[in-house]
């Protein structure tokens, strides 16, 4: 039998966030990951926003091994046979430290795993968690491969359908609404390519964002990030509308058909696939984390829900980063008061509460019904669509007006639809 001080089951960001932050403090840490190597089995769409956490990890960021700044951003509605886009570039997006990094994680989480390792954690890859040790009512350690590991705390950091938290009963198995399948190519492009294309300076990057017809008119889009001598591209489509909607669809075949709209097929010509991969991803919002502590147990990243789709944006790194750092704190405290039972990992819930993790869940705690709403997914795209196509239509014989081309569109019935929609978008 081992013992440590913490075992963190999960060598992602949350976990390696954590690890990092208790190694540093001299703590016995046992990091436990089921892939070859941390990052081998994420299928992150590839962005992080630094500011949120850049304080937390202030020795990290500059030699991380980031890909592109993200200079220019843009959004894209797509519908069955044209698409419009809107693009945004601001002095503030270029202007260090930047905001915002798009990220291979396979290559950032091995790095990030070496830095906590030089702090004096011990890693242990290609090890499964089989099951927790509860006793007295508490955890008290994991089974891991036949080995029992025992530890003062157990930090649950092993994804979206967490099987510690789960035994140690701090959440149900998932539900369908609160879940989102997500699939991602990484194509390779020689770095001129990239920046010729999307226009991009040295080192500046892009992010884009796209709606609608990219999963069928179902809950989800597509994105694309540019890195340096490569391309991340991939959707997110809602569980419950795959299951529900009719026809079905396979999801994987959703990426396919992404690829060859002409929009897209124009930016990774050339390129050739090197990686794909598939995964799970919360988007249940507030309602929907799991609960974050226990007797012997803390739970962060997406084990504990903490993933955000507002629909501009998709977040959840940052999220990792923090909450592994906060589980972090709440042990270094219950240390100091000898107390690793519920009532001694509880500042763990107001730290995050007292950070921008669980004030941004609360600012956008209706995001998920919000957007849960087919028409942003179904009618707006080809709405907005139509609408641009007669207005840059010239015709053989003479153009209508400007005013009457809109009006059609704009009927009343239409209207008082799209404010009750708009209502809704209010409260996000």
């Amino acid at each position: 039998m081992e013992k440590f001080d913490v075992i963190v089951v999960g060598g992602g960001l949350a976990g390696l966030g954590a690890a990092y932050t208790l190694a540093r403090q001299e703590l016995e840490v046992l990091v436990l990951e089921k892939g070859d190597y941390p990052g081998s089995k994420n299928v992150t769409g590839g962005r992080i926003y630094v500011s949120p956490v850049r304080e937390l990890y202030p020795d990290l960021w500059a030699k991380a091994p980031l890909e592109r700044f993200i200079a220019h951003e843009g959004v894209t509605m797509m519908a069955k046979e044209r698409s419009v886009s809107v693009n945004y570039s601001g002095q503030e997006l270029l202007q260090e430290p930047c905001q915002s990094y798009s990220i291979l994680r396979a290559k950032f989480d091995r790095w990030f795993a070496k830095q906590a390792e030089r702090k004096g954690a011990m890693l242990v890859t290609k090890s499964r968690v089989d099951d927790i040790i509860m006793e007295d009512g508490r955890v008290a350690g994991v089974w891991a491969g036949g080995d029992e590991l025992r530890a003062d705390v157990v930090i649950a950091c092993d994804g979206v359908l967490s099987f510690t938290a789960e035994k140690a009963g701090l959440r149900g198995p998932g539900k369908p609404q609160d879940h989102a399948v997500g699939f991602k190519e990484v194509i390779e492009l020689p770095a001129e390519v990239i920046e010729n294309r999307f226009r991009l300076e040295g080192n500046e990057g892009a992010a884009h964002m796209f709606m609608g017809e990219v999963t069928r008119g179902k809950f989800g889009g597509g994105f694309l990030y540019t890195n340096k001598e490569s391309l991340s591209l991939g959707i997110v489509v809602g569980i419950k509308d795959l299951m529900e909607g009719s026809p079905a669809v396979e999801a994987p075949q959703l990426l396919d058909e992404f690829k060859q709209r002409p929009e897209i097929a124009a930016l990774i010509k050339g390129g050739e696939t090197v990686e794909y991969s598939a995964h799970v991803i919360p988007e249940g919002g507030l309602k929907a984390l799991s609960r974050l502590y226990g007797n012997g147990i803390l739970v962060a990243g997406d084990a504990a829900g903490f993933s955000m789709n507002i629909g501009v944006t998709v977040r959840g790194m940052e999220y990792a980063l923090a909450s592994g750092y906060y589980a972090a704190q709440a042990v270094l405290q219950a240390r100091e008061n000898a107390d690793y039972g519920a009532s001694g990992l509880a500042v763990y819930e107001q730290l995050l509460k007292n950070s921008f993790v669980m004030k941004d869940f609360e600012n956008f705690k209706d995001a998920p019904h919000v957007l849960e709403n087919p028409r942003f997914f179904q009618h707006y795209p080809e709405l907005v669509t139509n609408m641009m196509r007669d207005l840059y239509e010239m015709p053989s014989g003479p153009k209508d007006r400007i005013y009457p081309t809109m009006k059609k569109y704009m009927k009343l019935g239409e209207l008082v639809k799209m404010f009750g929609d708009f209502r809704k978008v209010r409260k996000i």
